[in-house]
């Protein structure tokens, strides 16, 4: 059997002011077409039946998830609090398993990524899950088309030519997010892919790297599973698990990893520069959403939900204009939105998130 697990419980911050906590990037409609994770769930039909598609999301954002998507009401898992991926994947992972499928294959997805080719992307998924079925923990990497120190990567081992595809290497490492100096470095050697976030696994190969380096987190789990998923005891147990992502506190760690390289049009949609290279231009390279007049501007992000934006001899800036909030930065600094959101936190300014 063959699962997807979709992860949607991230809240997008570096898409702030439209991204808020009840509408978090997964739920935004950024691309002018539908809501990215209606967009997730469209691309897998091809492979995946909804029974077989679980989402993983948290308390506060089931209502709204609902309204975008259609699954079995026991298809959404809800966390009470958010842990991490880690946590839950390995949530899921027991939940598959407890729906008798301990033999399963799942393919962990972010919600909130943009896909052009979903052809290629399901061959993709379908060659990841013969390796799986080696006993391999599998990422799936992207060929690095510029430096970008938003994203991790994956250094490249030997290949693994005996499962009978090109395109797939053992791992020999996970790097986290790196200077621009070190991006730079990777892509000129040709060693490194870009991390995708979308995993494939067999569940008990995933269970068991959980119980040898996460094992804390590991029997908390099961824990949960013993009580039938029962509510009352995932409220209780699931907020004290801990804190980690599946990258460090598994992929790092493990020895059995290999990765499929992927090239079928990807992005992870990750700040409101990424928009410069997934929406249409005008003439001066200038991203136009809502109404926007601009005088000698370029190269530019002007996007608004309702308000007029007005803008002259802007280059290289964003502007976003949504609800009751403004963002105006160098395009250079996209992905220190985050931080923005951090400091309106710190400052209790919690109606402008």
């Amino acid at each position: 059997m063959f699962y997807a697990v979709v992860l949607a419980g991230g809240s997008g911050t570096r898409f702030w002011p439209k991204s808020r906590r009840h509408q978090p990037k997964q739920l935004l409609d950024i691309l002018g077409t539908s809501p990215l994770i209606k967009q997730t769930l469209d691309r897998l039909e091809g492979l995946f039946t909804p029974e077989k598609i679980l989402v993983v999301t948290q308390a506060e954002q089931v209502e709204s998830l609902r309204r975008h998507i259609e699954l079995p009401d026991e298809n959404i898992l809800t966390e009470p609090e958010a842990r991490n991926t880690a946590a839950a994947i390995g949530l899921a992972a027991l939940e598959i398993q407890r729906r008798l499928a301990s033999d399963a294959v799942m393919a962990v997805l972010p919600s909130d990524h943009h896909i052009t080719d979903p052809d290629v992307f399901l061959k993709t998924l379908l060659i990841a899950k013969e390796v799986a079925r080696q006993n391999y923990l599998v990422a799936i990497g992207i060929r690095p088309r510029y430096p970008e120190t938003g994203y991790g990567y994956i250094e490249l081992g030997e290949p693994l030519s005996d499962i009978g595809y090109q395109g797939i290497y053992r791992v020999k490492s996970f790097v986290e997010k790196p200077n621009m100096t070190r991006a730079a470095q990777f892509i000129s050697a040709g060693s490194h892919l870009w991390n995708s976030g979308t995993f494939i696994w067999r569940i008990e190969t995933f269970l068991e790297a959980l119980r040898r380096h996460l094992p804390k987190l590991y029997a908390g789990l099961k824990q949960i599973e013993q009580a039938q998923m029962e509510p009352s005891v995932l409220a209780q147990i699931y907020p004290a698990l801990p804190q980690i992502s599946v990258d460090y506190g598994v992929l790092e760690r493990a020895d059995n990893r290999a990765v499929v390289v992927g090239d079928y049009g990807w992005s992870d949609v990750g700040s409101w520069a990424a928009l410069g290279e997934l929406l249409e231009k005008d003439e001066w390279g200038n991203v136009k959403r809502g109404e926007v007049v601009q005088l000698d501007c370029s190269q530019s992000i002007l996007y608004s939900d309702q308000a007029l934006i007005a803008a002259i001899g802007l280059h290289e800036m964003i502007v976003v204009s949504s609800g009751d909030a403004v963002l105006i930065c160098p395009r250079e600094k996209a992905q220190e939105v985050r931080k923005l959101v951090e400091q309106l936190e710190k400052r209790n300014l919690s109606q402008y998130l």
